[in-house]
């Protein structure tokens, strides 16, 4: 039986007084292995309970007095609450590791101890836990306030090893980095960004133009190294486990080195920002990657003045974070709990945001895309079942009811207000059931992020 030990003490407490407690505890248990001893945060430099957590090979977790209190102990303590702010130390250090209490508190003269049996492998303590979730919270793709200092190779090490530890499908590890220095190459590489940077302001309409051209979106020459991340597809040969049946598992396996090296970087106070802004066979040609070998992400990296509270996209209105709530289906695709989406716009607006900007898009809904695409704020709904030919100005939503097609349309209309539409331009080319309740969405899911819209 796997065991965790919660233990209060006071200051000074002997090695031998808490050995001989915790003893006698895990004994009333039954026995077992004990693989973590957790106490309150604070008494985790007392040298008898470092050395009883060696003695046991366990891990020495500490918890926080706020997260003791939020689990109720069976036998409180007024004392210990007076004295520690919290009624138990021993029993809720046991609970508050998710395991089940077997053994209540036992007293010594200057301690207690609280078994109980792991249900399952235990997380980190919370305070490691809240800096890991911290890291994800705060990482940021990085353009601005990159300062003239060198990156030290052991930071670089310990950046590349966290990247290289990622998952990946049949364990193909299918990533390569290719570290860029030079200065040459990397004007070569900016060339090629700003060509693309001028094509997609071209593609704009005029206010979603203007507001684009206050962006920044590389530091390829603001940073002292570049990282092109590749993947080879082919690499582990024909039986690499796991990747047979959708061989795109490659790819995201080397885009989750991405997403390490990202993390990584923001706990060593670096920044990185990912360019893509170019042709991928272009930016190869540059680093004469083999034929076999394909760009997956151009990273810029170094230090900087500071992170920002909220990423830049956000800050300059030009998007918002999608609520989670959005995100999140029950057992089936669409199983959010909200019912009767178009006649109740409280519930359509739940967890809404507000529009973040003013621009206006033209959504045609049915219609051949070739008669609006030549036109930069259109947007054609295609309704259709089969799925037409890829272009960024079609969004096909193969609705199979009326019904189905009023929660398409909330959520194009919710999916666009992110990305800082304030009017839709409602125009229905098709004439069907479905194509109406896809209009009947678009209108309440406009209505409920405060879009404006006409048609």
């Amino acid at each position: 039986m796997k065991l965790v030990v919660g233990v209060g003490l006071r200051s000074g407490t002997s090695y031998r007084e808490l050995r001989d407690l915790v003893d006698a505890t895990v004994a009333a248990a039954g026995g077992g292995d004990v693989r973590v001893v957790v106490t309150v945060e604070g008494r985790e430099t007392e040298p008898g309970l470092q050395r009883l957590a060696a003695f046991l090979d366990a891990e020495l977790h500490t918890t926080p007095v706020s997260e003791l209190a939020r689990h109720p102990a069976p036998t409180p303590g007024p004392r210990v609450e007076r004295l520690t702010g919290t009624p138990s130390v021993a029993e809720s250090a046991v609970l508050a590791t998710g395991a089940e209490l077997v053994v209540p508190k036992r007293r010594s003269v200057n301690a207690t101890a609280a078994v109980g049996r792991m249900a399952a492998a235990p997380g980190y303590p919370p305070t490691e836990r809240d800096v890991v979730h911290r890291v994800i919270a705060e990482r940021r793709d990085v353009r601005r306030g990159f300062v003239d200092r060198p990156i030290a190779d052991d930071v670089l090490t310990r950046v590349l090893e966290s990247a290289h530890r990622a998952p990946s499908v049949g364990l193909s590890q299918p990533w390569d980095f290719v570290l860029i220095r030079d200065l040459a190459t990397r004007r070569k590489i900016h060339d090629l960004a700003g060509a693309q940077r001028d094509a997609f302001a071209a593609s704009l309409p005029p206010d979603r133009r203007q507001a684009f051209d206050g962006l920044k979106i590389e530091a390829i020459l603001d940073t002292p190294l570049n990282i092109a991340v590749t993947c080879d597809a082919g690499r582990g040969g024909r039986h690499v486990l796991g990747r047979h049946a959708d061989p795109r598992t490659t790819w995201f396996s080397a885009a989750i080195a991405i997403q390490n090296l990202w993390l990584a970087a923001r706990a060593e106070g670096l920044g990185v920002g990912w360019v893509s802004f170019f042709e991928p066979g272009e930016v190869a040609a540059v680093l004469d990657l083999p034929a076999h070998i394909e760009l997956v992400g151009y990273l810029c990296v170094g230090h900087v003045e500071e992170f920002a509270a909220a990423p830049e996209l956000v800050r300059t209105g030009w998007a918002a974070r999608r609520p989670l709530a959005w995100a999140v289906h029950h057992e089936q695709w669409g199983q959010r709990g909200v019912t009767s989406i178009e006649h109740d716009a409280a519930r359509a607006g739940e967890n809404a945001v507000r529009a973040v900007g003013r621009q206006r898009v033209r959504v045609i809904v049915g219609g051949d895309p070739a008669d609006y695409l030549d036109h930069a704020d259109a947007l054609v709904v295609h309704l259709g079942a089969d799925k037409p030919i890829a272009d960024f100005g079609v969004l096909w939503r193969p609705a199979r009811t009326p019904v189905e097609a009023v929660e398409l349309g909330v959520e194009v209309a919710r999916d666009l207000a992110l990305q800082g539409v304030g009017h839709l331009a409602l125009q229905t080319v098709e004439q069907s059931e479905v194509a109406d309740g896809l209009v009947r969405g678009l209108r309440a899911g406009a209505r409920a992020c405060g879009v404006d819209w006409s048609g």
